[in-house]
């Protein structure tokens, strides 16, 4: 979802989303929490954070909760390593409704931090 909010703000930005544990496929309800807000994740497929261990970042962010702690150093140029947490939506239990207000409430909280992210370090940079 960070991902998809970077490339909204500014599709001029290259940006990559990994994981250290990355499933098989984008989640079905961020697909879908996303498209309720206009943006179409659903081109997107889980990547393994190694395979961008010797690239050069401006940024590196973790946003998971558990990724500060998993997350591998990466050994390439990177300028700035950041971590902006969130809960992982994917772990929500209970009803249908209620997983995907989970899903909802960490994509707002994506949003705004993203935003703000944007706004202060990239933005008119």
């Amino acid at each position: 979802m960070a991902e998809g909010f970077l490339k909204s703000f500014d599709n001029e930005l290259n940006v990559y989303s990994a994981g250290t544990k990355p499933s098989g496929a984008v989640h079905p309800k961020a697909i879908q929490v996303m498209k309720e807000v206009g943006i179409d994740i659903s081109g997107g497929y889980p990547k393994n954070v190694y395979k961008f261990l010797n690239n050069s970042f401006d940024y590196v962010i973790t946003v998971c909760d558990n990724a500060r702690e998993t997350c591998p150093v990466f050994i390439g140029n990177v300028k700035e390593q950041l971590h902006i947490g969130f809960e992982d939506p994917a772990e929500a239990t209970g009803t249908e409704e209620e997983i995907l207000s989970v899903f909802r409430k960490v994509r707002d909280e994506i949003k705004k931090e993203f935003a703000h992210f944007y706004n202060e370090k990239i933005k008119d940079s």
